[in-house]
């Protein structure tokens, strides 16, 4: 049977994993009668809510005679080292680009990553069916880009294909009224233009996962192509470690793709994408050998982390009332198994405390672990995020990434300001009418945090988009810390009404009467720059005077609601998230008031000194 491997490849939100739902369906690989969610390729309850695909995924579907392996990409650039490894799997690339949008930050990362790995490009004009398509200026846009990218002559003749993924359309015209139902020009274009992979089958055996998955059955499996030879279920074979050194082990599983299904098969050949087990700690980038015949293949290359939190056991007072799992061993382990199959990610235990450093490619990426854990009933804390500082030639540098930023016109002065604040860099800045776009060069520990206030100065209507650059010496000046106090309960107890009423005009509250409340939690944030203790347990002294006013009742403001973005992005060095199954509480790291404002009294002196 003929091969194909692609990997589909896009921005963020330009319909990828929709385009690998209507090629699943188009190629009848459900049954008629099946029942099938959209965006099926994304199967955690995450990327569901929040439309963005975390992890790559590999599917086969059979067109004609031939099979096409089909790896689904994330577009975000925390999860962008997945893209990067994915690129060793495949022969070529479906670029898929917004019909309005056109070509955006993570369209020139991955197509990048496509050129560096000399794979053939497929390029998809998606949503055609948009009012406010433009499919021959945006055409024009990833020319411009293919030029940029340093192609050669031969690439710029990439044959192209216009969809509406949403509808299940295609055509080899721009025009939507071109469009009709199925997916046929896409495939054939696939099948002419993609290079069938080597399907040597004699040579001695070559297979280098490039993905992990994991499984409580069979441990951990490493999914990629097979180089060359020919891999049997059961077989002895060797392993080269990155290291240097050879590991043998019994395949005790080898799977095929089929659909969204994995299938048990006794052998498969060169060219084709399989999983297996059988090696406990199988890493990405080593490489699977017949035994005696060790020919490691070039090492992957794996993205380092950019930035860190500290994860730690719940020790608030209200511990273990809500989760199961609250113990160091049980985090522990969890944090564990997730670098299982996660290799972007790295765990390490503090010594003499029940804590771990957990380290990530950016924000997002510790978020989606953190959300991920809590769901399945996991209680912990968690600290600021931090960057990564590392040492270049006996000089500290921080990682910097390049920052585009779409904004409604009027907006774009206070989103200028903001930027310049955190020290970023304009580097160049164009406008339409309504919309402006800018591109700055600044430093990641400027975009802690910055989320909340960009959405809040642009009304909701801003995009950005940010990719690594690289690292650049420290500077001394502080970035992105929190401009507010906060107002910290002094007190256990019950919120009242009457005392977060009598409160109000200090700042703005994030409780409501009636939940519990320990001393140290932080109940709302300051309208001054100084942290406040505050009673809001306080109840109202009960009387036998009569008054004119007592029938009147009090009014409160709607308290601020918090997502777990928005709390980490808020927490300053000396507080704490508290994540449990029902509830997100922030909190200082020091709960006594006594205590805490000795410390920062301390604190206050060793600066001024």
């Amino acid at each position: 049977m003929d091969i194909r491997n692609i990997a589909i490849i896009a921005h963020v939100d330009h319909g990828k994993t929709t385009l690998v739902d209507q090629l699943l369906r188009c190629s009848h690989t459900f049954r008629d009668n099946q029942q099938v969610a959209e965006r099926v390729m994304d199967s955690n309850d995450l990327e569901r809510e929040r439309g963005i695909t975390i992890l790559a995924k590999n599917t086969a579907i059979k067109y004609k005679d031939t099979k096409i392996n089909i790896l689904d990409t994330p577009g975000h650039a925390d999860f962008g080292g997945e893209v990067e490894r994915i690129m060793k799997m495949v022969d070529g690339v479906v670029l898929v680009v917004d019909a309005y949008e056109g070509t955006m930050p993570q369209t020139r990362f991955v197509l990048k990553k496509a050129f560096e790995a000399h794979l053939k490009p497929i390029v998809v004009i998606n949503k055609i069916d948009k009012p406010s398509a433009r499919p021959q200026e945006v055409l024009d846009e990833v020319l411009e880009l293919f030029i940029d990218l340093g192609c050669d002559e031969n690439e710029l003749e990439f044959p192209v294909c216009y969809t509406s993924a949403v509808y299940g359309t295609s055509s080899l015209s721009d025009n939507p009224l071109d469009q009709k139902p199925g997916m046929d020009p896409l495939f054939e274009m696939i099948i002419n233009n993609i290079p069938a992979p080597n399907m040597d089958k004699e040579s001695p055996l070559q297979f280098q996962p490039c993905l992990l998955d994991y499984s409580d059955f069979v441990g951990r499996i490493g999914i990629g192509r097979i180089k060359q030879g020919t891999i049997k279920n059961g077989s002895v074979v060797s392993c080269c470690r990155l290291d240097g050194s050879i590991k043998q082990f019994r395949i005790q599983k080898l799977y095929s793709f089929v659909g969204l299904d994995k299938i048990e098969v006794s052998e498969a050949y060169a060219g084709d994408i399989v999983a297996l087990s059988g090696l406990a700690d199988i890493s990405v980038g080593e490489t699977v050998c017949e035994v005696g015949k060790e020919m490691p293949l070039e090492k992957l290359h794996i993205s380092e982390p950019t930035v860190q939190m500290t994860f730690g056991t719940n020790t608030s007072p209200f511990c273990g009332k809500d989760g199961k799992m609250v113990t160091a061993s049980k985090i522990e382990d969890r944090l564990f198994r997730e670098v299982q199959k996660d290799v972007s990610l790295r765990v390490q235990r503090v010594e003499k405390n029940e804590e771990w450093i957990v380290s990530g490619r950016g924000e997002l990426h510790l978020g989606i672990l953190i959300e991920t854990m809590r769901r399945e009933g996991y209680e912990f804390q968690v600290s600021r995020p931090r960057v990564i500082i590392r040492e270049i030639d006996g000089v500290p540098c921080e990682p910097y990434e390049e920052v585009i930023v779409d904004a409604p016109a009027d907006t774009i002065g206070s989103v200028i300001e903001m930027l310049g604040n955190r020290r970023g860099t304009l580097i160049t800045m164009t406008n339409t009418e309504t919309q402006s776009r800018v591109i700055y060069n600044m430093p990641s520990r400027g975009l802690i945090g910055f989320n909340t206030d960009f959405m809040t100065v642009t009304k909701g209507y801003g995009i950005i988009n940010h990719s690594f650059l690289d690292y650049r010496p420290v500077e001394t000046m502080n970035v992105g810390e929190r401009t507010n106090g906060v107002l910290v309960s002094m007190a256990d107890g019950q919120s009242t009404a009457y005392s977060i009423g009598a409160l109000e005009d200090r700042g703005v509250m994030l409780i409501s009467p009636g939940e519990e409340i320990y001393e140290g939690m932080i109940v709302g944030i300051a309208n001054k720059d100084l942290d406040l203790a505050v009673n809001v347990v306080k109840a109202k002294q009960q009387t036998n005077t009569r008054s004119s006013n007592k029938d009147m009742t009090v009014v409160l403001k709607k308290p601020k609601i918090m997502t777990l973005e928005a709390c980490l992005e808020f927490i300053n060095e000396d507080e704490l998230v508290e994540v449990t199954p029902n509830h997100i509480r922030l909190r200082k790291k020091i709960l006594d008031t006594v205590e805490r404002k000795k410390y920062d009294a301390r604190k206050r002196s060793e600066k001024d000194a």
